[in-house]
């Protein structure tokens, strides 16, 4: 059941990032087309990254009430909706319509998080971050061939009578709408109704998706078992659910720390290499060529991160990740606008620092919070992770325009180095104990 689970969700990640990136590769300019203002353009990306932050926890407290494809049905259809209304925006030329459309458009990435979680469900005892891990370079072939399919979308769209700049929206509500199908057919058994079930028949034999089964060499200590109170919170996925599992539990903590941190160093420095390769005057293809290295360092290692988390411990990976992050932060910041090579290597690392911090805290923040808890837990993990990533590009913004890259570069190491210090220093009395 769990290969699979990891095969439905793949194909419903694969089609799922489709539609993310062929929406996304060009929602700012048919904003600024629409308004005629640059300066609105950039709430395109604001909305769509407000509204994965907005339906995190709805589609965490679906699954927590009905299983994961309750959770990612709900997630699959508000992308769906939103390309309508894209759609509906773009024929009227109504671009506060078209912002409220891509809010909603948010639902495709929300799903995409979802997914990784719902790969550890069914995890044998040491295998969860190798699962997860695999769902996520799934994410490789949507986020890749997405913007190279932008333009036939548009081609396409003019063939049908759909609005100029429509045919994008229309190929993205393709790729959601077979997403959905995916998982609406697909997915059965839910792997967290089986977990569930399977952990109540048999709690003491570590069966698949039991809370106390951390992985060899991980310094997370087992989640304690399901109290009354987790059983009343299984049929609420909400905000006060997941910040008292975190409060019980010092290992989800630090997880989540760890992801937000990665997420915000990956996400304000990537932001803002483009206007720093721009200052020397790159042209769209070199600066395309280097966040394809970028992408390709966040998905292509990703297995190869799981197997590494689940071999020597969360932990020792997220540490790992920081000092990656650090390297990058350091390579990227200290080039100059013409270093393109140098920037390059940076933006790779940055990439992978990124996948460390994502996939092992991702497999160790599901082992430390009981099965009951897991999705209140995970879907603010989501929430979070989005609101920083959305804080720091506004951060970067500032930085960047008020003092330079290379202090953003600065300010990005210091952060990561911090956390990777706290991450040592509090695990330490937790492994002792």
């Amino acid at each position: 059941m769990q290969r699979r689970t990891l095969a439905v969700l793949s194909i419903a990640q694969i089609t799922g990032g489709v539609g993310v990136a062929v929406g996304t590769a060009l929602s700012s300019l048919v904003v600024a087309k629409l308004s005629g203002s640059v300066a609105i353009s950039g709430l395109a990306g604001t909305s769509s990254v407000l509204g994965a932050a907005l339906l995190a926890l709805p589609t965490a407290g679906a699954a927590n009430r009905g299983g994961r494809r309750a959770g990612l049905t709900l997630a699959y259809a508000c992308a769906v909706l939103g390309c309508l209304v894209a759609l509906l925006a773009i024929a009227t030329r109504v671009w506060p319509l078209l912002l409220a459309g891509l809010v909603l458009f948010g639902g495709g990435s929300a799903g995409n998080l979802a997914s990784r979680y719902s790969a550890t469900d069914l995890s044998a005892p040491g295998h969860s971050a190798r699962h997860l891990a695999w769902v996520v370079w799934a994410a490789t072939i949507g986020s890749v061939t997405g913007p190279n399919l932008a333009e036939p979308a548009e081609h396409l769209g003019r063939r049908l009578g759909l609005a100029p700049d429509a045919g994008p929206f229309a190929l993205s509500l393709l790729a959601f709408a077979l997403a959905l199908a995916v998982v609406l057919v697909a997915l059965r058994p839910d792997p967290l109704l089986l977990a569930r079930a399977t952990s109540q028949s048999s709690p003491a034999l570590g069966s698949p998706g039991s809370p106390g089964s951390p992985a060899p060499g991980s310094p997370a200590t087992p989640a304690p078992a399901p109290t009354p109170a987790a059983a009343r919170s299984r049929g609420r996925g909400g905000l006060r659910a997941g910040w008292r599992a975190l409060r019980e539990s010092p290992a989800a903590t630090r997880a989540l720390v760890a992801i937000a941190v990665a997420h915000t160093a990956m996400v304000s420095v990537m932001s803002m290499t483009p206007v720093h390769l721009d200052h020397g005057g790159a042209g769209y293809r070199t600066i395309g060529v280097v966040l394809s290295v970028h992408i390709a360092g966040m998905f292509v290692l990703s297995p190869a991160v799981g197997w590494l988390a689940d071999r020597i411990g969360r932990t020792r990976v997220l540490v790992l990740g920081m000092g990656v992050l650090l390297a990058a932060a350091l390579l990227a910041g200290g080039a100059g606008p013409h270093d393109i090579g140098r920037v390059t290597a940076g933006l790779g690392l940055l990439g992978v620092g990124w996948s460390c911090g994502l996939i092992a805290g991702s497999a160790m923040l599901t082992e430390a919070v009981p099965l009951e808890r897991r999705p209140a837990v995970q879907g603010l993990s989501d929430l979070l992770m989005n609101v920083c990533g959305a804080g720091g590009t506004i951060v970067a913004g500032l930085i960047v325009s008020g003092l330079s890259y290379g202090t953003l570069g600065t300010a990005t190491a210091v952060m990561v180095t911090v956390t990777a210090a706290w991450l040592a220093l509090t695990t330490r009395p937790a492994r002792a104990a």
